[in-house]
């Protein structure tokens, strides 16, 4: 498939720059768009009786996903929808869903994260959904509108917004208050720097070493996690498509990263989840999703701790915004039947719809996607999420290396590794990231760009 520049390029514009969670590589690029179902005529289709529904249960949210496939079902008595766990992440959903293309047996709606829907998109492996929701009387422009574009490409969409997320930062008011600092986030990362040895000198006094921030676990979000701090440097992974990995600002900003590990002490790195470390008691704030918000809250809740959330810190050159959406949108599969389409696109505008959104908002923190959800409910029980809601309108699209280019994410991850715990030269280390970036897009992405 020979893709245009402008159609791709297009997509920065649009909010594309979500998590990208490619550490499995992803199905080939090198397929075509299927557009079967929008040569469909949907009127003389008779919906499948029985689909199947592939999650990795993003932010918990297993018992809110039976419960919306029950309400389904009663709402739907002649369609059985049948839940499929995938994986623990999107990687391992990702994963099945690809495995699942060499055979007929392939789930009819899959979640997946704001990268993978574009490169099944490439590889023909699902449908665009504008003429399925079309037919099934959903009224796509009641989307958050945003949420939405971030499928668009060659004038359609691609996925429904589902469990969508922003990072957040947590912290342990109890902490802060125990070091004399006011209760809210930093604003920017440069006054948390100047807070975190008043907050180890609090931790110490009280209950021993406690590191005052504790960055994400790399393998699966750090070049999502750490875009934050590269924007507020002034850096990033890539320009558009230009390579950015090494560039002085980028270099400063993940030198600045290494240093409040290694020469300052103030930070560590998580092995496996910073929001559970945070709420074992062993480390006093972290960035997170807001799909770890009504988890992380009910955790601390138990055991009497106080958690705060705030928007992303900024860095000195952070006159644009520095934090990017996340998340996972809800995809129909090519590879089955114009009869069990139609019923997967029932199934995803019933799920997606107004009330519902609010109710998984509700149950884990995901910010809701229809514009006429009604909040008051849910904000009464959390009003935390309101902050989520609020960073929403100050996010920027990611950088495109992260999201376009398959398996940079691991490549990404593997540098901050070195730089982060094995305490390797920032600069050398960036510079090898980019030369493999490079060669990433050269090899898959810049053959099909035209000029």
């Amino acid at each position: 498939m020979n893709i245009k520049r402008k159609n791709f390029l297009a997509l920065g514009g649009l909010g594309l720059g979500t998590a990208a969670l490619a550490a499995c590589g992803g199905p080939n690029t090198s397929g075509a768009a299927s557009s079967s179902a929008a040569a469909t005529d949907w009127s003389k289709v008779t919906p499948a009786t029985q689909i199947s529904f592939m999650s990795s249960h993003p932010g918990s949210s297993q018992a809110i996903e039976q419960k919306l496939i029950d309400d389904f079902q009663k709402a739907n008595p002649a369609i059985k929808v049948n839940l499929i766990t995938g994986g623990q992440n999107y990687e391992e959903v990702a994963q099945k869903f690809q495995t699942s293309q060499t055979g007929n047996d392939v789930p009819d709606v899959v979640v997946a994260s704001d990268v993978w829907w574009f490169r099944y998109t490439l590889s023909g492996a699902i449908v665009p959904i504008d003429d399925l929701l079309k037919a099934v009387g959903d009224k796509t422009d009641d989307f958050n509108s945003t949420l939405y574009g971030d499928y668009s490409y060659d004038n359609q969409h691609w996925a429904a917004p589902y469990a969508r997320s922003t990072p957040l930062f947590y912290y342990n008011k109890d902490h802060f208050a125990a070091a004399g600092l006011p209760d809210r986030a930093p604003t920017t990362w440069d006054e948390f720097a100047e807070w975190a040895p008043k907050i180890k000198a609090a931790n110490a006094a009280q209950s021993g070493y406690q590191n005052a921030y504790q960055y994400p676990a790399l393998a699966g979000y750090a070049g999502w996690t750490l875009q934050n701090v590269l924007w507020g440097q002034g850096g990033g992974w890539s320009k558009e498509w230009e390579m950015t990995a090494d560039s002085d600002a980028s270099v400063k900003a993940m030198q600045w990263v290494q240093d409040s590990i290694v020469k300052d002490g103030w930070a560590g790195v998580s092995s496996k989840d910073a929001v559970g470390d945070m709420t074992a008691g062993a480390v006093s704030s972290t960035v997170s999703s807001t799909g770890d918000l009504v988890t992380t809250l009910k955790a601390a809740s138990a055991k009497g701790m106080n958690i705060g959330v705030g928007f992303l810190p900024g860095g000195p050159a952070s006159k644009s915004p520095v934090c990017p959406t996340g998340g996972a949108g809800l995809v129909i599969a090519q590879k089955t039947s114009p009869e069990r389409q139609l019923a997967a696109a029932k199934f995803v505008s019933f799920v997606t719809n107004a009330q519902n959104t609010a109710q998984f908002s509700q149950a884990t923190g995901y910010m809701p996607t229809r514009t006429s959800a009604d909040m008051s409910a849910v904000l009464a029980q959390t009003p935390q999420i309101q902050v989520a809601l609020d960073q929403l309108k100050v996010t920027k699209s990611q950088d495109y290396a992260r999201v376009f280019l398959a398996g940079a994410d691991q490549e990404m991850a593997k540098s901050a590794a070195k730089i982060m715990n094995e305490k390797a030269e920032v600069k050398s280390t960036l510079t090898a990231l980019k030369s493999t970036l490079q060669g990433i897009y050269d090899k898959d992405v810049k053959p099909k760009l035209k000029s």
